[in-house]
């Protein structure tokens, strides 16, 4: 049994998305391409995570799946029509053709599995020698791959390497770097930028999370989002704006910041009913330091570059680590501000 993992609470599934916010240069590739008969059987669609990935993937296999002759389709990307066959079957998780393959729920535990497994990846083989239900094409999403555990990795590079006869696969990735590099090379790389902040709140206005908030409220998030639609809802649904303006004025205050607010973002973020909000926050401050390093990268300030790419690496590690060994979430959070608020100090 496979779970949209990742699907956010006043968010749209990807699957039942009619929309598609920005990359509009990306559908048009993938349509002509698909129209010249000449698409490639794997794409590795690559980009920050939360702007619409997987969205496009579904966008574009239910594209396929409505013209299975190339040659009469559309010169550019269909919109999914939600009266269609297709859509229904594709929401509903129940078509014949299209495969999304992602982490699966335990049904011991009723809880998403951590990794996407090798007997996810066996059944989608099976589902691939299979005949499609409309003699056409036989789609599967992998979303992300980099869920996937390394045997279920070498498994679908087999696939890849031999796929059937009009099979296509659909390779979602927000840290394309970690894929195997074989993986990477059997496909062909569209990468796909941040959105812009009108995309993020055009994006926001179209969701029950965003379409009654005041415009200037929706314009501050999406200038905290970093791109990022799933970043976006996130902030709204968790208090994000508050955290991260608490953040913020600790890496202004720099080596003076107070330790009495430290401790009060800590103590916020490491209660038993904020769950979703410290997820939030790790992957903001994770961002936050891998900015930083980009930031001091483009300026020239290469040594500043390495210590706060080292750090970005150090504070991962440790989360994983506080992860795994259940580690108290207080101190863990404190540990993060620190090197946060060292990794913003202006050193040379």
């Amino acid at each position: 049994m496979s779970s949209d993992a990742d699907e956010l609470d006043g968010g749209i599934s990807p699957r039942e998305n009619t929309h598609l916010v920005g990359h509009h240069d990306a559908a048009a590739f993938l349509a002509q391409a698909y129209r010249s008969g000449r698409i490639h059987h794997a794409v590795l669609i690559e980009g920050p995570e939360g702007i619409g990935k997987a969205t496009l993937a579904f966008h574009f296999a239910q594209h396929v799946l409505t013209y299975p002759d190339a040659a009469k389709a559309p010169e550019r990307l269909a919109v999914p029509d939600p009266v269609s066959a297709v859509f229904r079957q594709v929401a509903a998780g129940a078509s014949h053709d299209l495969m999304h393959l992602t982490r699966p729920v335990d049904e011991k535990t009723g809880r998403v599995k951590s990794a996407i497994t090798v007997n996810e990846v066996r059944r989608a083989g099976r589902f691939l020698q299979q005949t499609s239900g409309t003699g056409g094409w036989r789609i599967v999403i992998v979303d992300p791959a980099d869920d996937l555990h390394r045997s279920a990795a070498n498994a679908i590079l087999k696939m890849l390497e031999e796929p059937p006869a009009r099979a296509m696969f659909l390779v979602v990735s927000h840290a394309p770097g970690r894929l195997l590099p074989t993986i990477r090379s059997r496909c062909l790389t569209l990468r796909l930028t941040q959105l812009s902040p009108e995309d993020v709140v055009a994006g926001l206005r179209r969701l029950p999370v965003g379409a009654s908030l005041d415009p200037g409220k929706l314009e501050k998030v999406a200038l905290r989002s970093e791109g990022s639609l799933r970043r976006a809802i996130m902030m709204l649904n968790y208090g994000g704006l508050d955290l991260i303006d608490a953040l913020e004025k600790l890496l202004q205050a720099g080596k003076d910041a107070s330790r009495r607010e430290m401790h009060v973002l800590a103590d916020t973020l490491a209660a038993k009913e904020r769950e979703e909000a410290y997820g939030f926050f790790c992957d903001y401050a994770l961002a936050r330091l891998g900015d930083m390093a980009r930031q001091s990268g483009v300026q020239g300030m290469t040594a500043r570059a390495a210590r706060q790419a080292e750090a970005a690496e150090r504070a991962s590690r440790d989360l994983q680590t506080a992860q795994a060994y259940n580690l108290d979430r207080k101190q863990t959070m404190l540990s993060l501000l620190g090197v946060l608020i060292e990794a913003a100090q202006p050193w040379p």
